[in-house]
């Protein structure tokens, strides 16, 4: 359920600046987006599971305000990586 560490570096590798630029906003970002997606496909299948969906809630709020911080600092970026994430419609 949670993200292999292969995946983690595949990310960090394609929003980074380098392969071990682990603390960008658009790392944590994209590392967030798969986590929600993997959690939000094991509730469909477990819906009673009141304290995975309690995580899910908690990580689509810690995104939420990664993204607003992007938002209000680097508008390009925070455009790209929606679009990339396929974040909003």
């Amino acid at each position: 359920m949670a993200v292999t560490k292969e995946k983690k570096a595949e990310l960090v590798k394609t929003y980074g600046k380098s392969e071990k630029d682990t603390g960008a906003t658009e790392v944590q970002i994209a590392i967030l987006t798969e986590e929600i997606r993997d959690l939000t496909e094991h509730l469909k299948v477990h819906i009673h599971d009141y304290h995975s969906k309690r995580g899910l809630m908690m990580k689509v709020g810690k995104r939420r305000s990664l993204l607003d911080y992007l938002k209000e600092n680097d508008v390009e970026s925070y455009r790209n990586l929606i679009e990339k994430l396929n974040i909003r419609k």
